[in-house]
């Protein structure tokens, strides 16, 4: 008997604390967040990458300025930095980059900011470019989503874009 007693005290113990977070939680919402629908775009990029001052005399670091130009479904302009490291002779490295993206997403202007994260080895290669939270701007904003850059053999540069808005913007 005295083991239910205790089973039944927290029993209610539990759902008492279940339910008042769960209804703290309810009135503690003000509106529902945005529905969003995934979208696509693709197409090609041009690239000019220009080599900036380096105040660390290491040779193995770099820094340079980013400039691109989106064509397809990405009319835009792409301006930013990269910090690179490595060894290209033995062919290994990294880099970190951080661009600002101006212009027209199928059909929706505004602007918004991408984080490069890569790195190369003999292994392979590793490549994540994402939309940094909260960058995005005008008919962009809200904007999140993952970008996807291919380099084909004859040099030329291509992008596939999954992201996501809010339906109500």
């Amino acid at each position: 008997m005295r083991y239910f007693v205790y089973f039944t005290g927290l029993c209610f113990l539990l759902s008492s604390l279940f339910f008042s977070q769960s209804f703290s939680q309810l009135f503690s919402q003000t509106s529902a967040p945005p529905k969003e629908a995934v979208m696509h775009a693709a197409g090609s990029f041009d690239v000019k990458v220009t080599p900036l001052a380096d105040q660390s005399g290491d040779p193995t670091l770099g820094r340079m300025a980013l400039d691109k130009q989106y064509h397809g479904d990405l009319e835009a302009t792409g301006k930013g930095q990269m910090l690179t490291a490595g060894s290209p002779a033995k062919g290994a490295g990294g880099y970190v980059a951080i661009e600002k993206v101006t212009g027209m997403l199928n059909g929706k202007s505004g602007s918004f900011v991408l984080q490069h994260t890569g790195t190369m080895s003999h292994s392979g290669t590793q490549l994540t470019i994402t939309v940094v939270p909260e960058s995005g701007t005008d008919q962009l904003e809200g904007i999140a989503g993952k970008l996807n850059m291919k380099v084909a053999p004859d040099g030329k540069h291509s992008y596939e874009f999954e992201y996501t808005l809010p339906t109500n913007i």
